[in-house]
């Protein structure tokens, strides 16, 4: 297989590039490629091109009229073998580099499981049971977010615990994303242990974060919905919300319930919450695993 490595990136002095995300699917795997490799350059400055669903010549000639009036590197996930050499030509010809992405590790599949790639573009995302497995998360989650319908705490595959603002929500649909159910309740100081997880069928996590971080937080959600803190000054209505020793004891009292319980606290203060849901999941594992050795004579 030929790729065009040609060290050529239009780029002026500010390192500014074109980069071109080709995909025969929704191209989300390139857009996450991308975003991590980037990251890595501090002086970076990216212009992207996103060609989604990218499966007739047709298009493909829309994608090179593109790259040919805007020349930069390309990363691409076509599997067509017809399209693929179609645009690893016109490259070439443009001098521009192209990376096919998935090569290498299906080169690596195709040599261990001894069985050649099927190549058929978005095969990722045919309607099958992982698929409707995620559906039924999202619907999961939507029923059960902020404490609702505690009855079908049982059915959960995870539980996020944590005070107001501390992320419970964005993180419990991105697990939503990838099949989990994740139920989410908030602690409240003063109220009552959480009900249903006296003897939970499932992993609780807590979250929880800097006081400063959870402030500021807090403070922006007040004013997107009108009710909070305007020119710095915070209202007395909302003043123990955002209060700094009332927040403060609010989140040691939280932390103090999750080691009384043994659950696991994730510090979600400086991570996104794709970091946050991994680390999720790997409690999740864990829990499982633990549960696997106690119940083995």
């Amino acid at each position: 297989m030929k790729f065009a490595l040609i060290p050529a990136i239009i780029k002026d002095m500010s390192n500014r590039i074109n980069l071109h995300l080709v995909s025969d699917a929704t191209g989300e795997t390139l857009n996450s490629i991308a975003r991590a490799t980037v990251s890595q350059f501090e002086h970076a400055s990216i212009v992207y091109h996103r060609w989604s669903l990218i499966r007739t010549r047709f298009q493909l000639h829309r994608v090179l009229e593109g790259i040919e009036a805007e020349p930069g590197p390309v990363l691409s996930t076509l599997v067509e073998r017809g399209l693929r050499t179609e645009l690893e030509t016109a490259c070439e010809r443009f001098g521009v580099a192209i990376v096919s992405v998935l090569d290498p590790v299906m080169a690596m599949f195709q040599e261990q499981l001894g069985e050649k790639a099927i190549s058929r573009p978005g095969r990722q995302y045919v309607l099958d049971a992982d698929y409707f497995r995620r559906i039924d998360a999202m619907h999961y989650v939507l029923a059960h977010d902020d404490g609702q319908a505690q009855a079908g705490i049982a059915e959960a595959d995870v539980v996020l615990i944590g005070v107001s603002r501390s992320s419970k929500t964005p993180t419990s649909f991105y697990l939503a994303n990838r099949g989990i159910k994740a139920a989410n309740i908030p602690l409240v100081p003063g109220t009552q242990d959480p009900p249903g997880l006296e003897n939970p069928t499932c992993p609780v996590v807590g979250l929880t974060l800097d006081s400063d971080a959870l402030i500021e937080i807090r403070r922006h959600r007040l004013r997107m919905i009108g009710a909070g803190p305007t020119a710095g000054v915070v209202r007395q209505d909302t003043g123990v919300y955002v209060d700094h020793e009332a927040v403060k004891a609010e989140l040691l009292w939280a932390r103090r319930l999750c080691t009384r319980r043994g659950w696991p606290v994730i510090d979600v203060t400086r991570r996104s919450i794709e970091e946050t849901a991994a680390t999720v999941i790997t409690l999740m594992e864990s829990w499982h695993d633990r549960r696997r050795k106690a119940e083995t004579p």
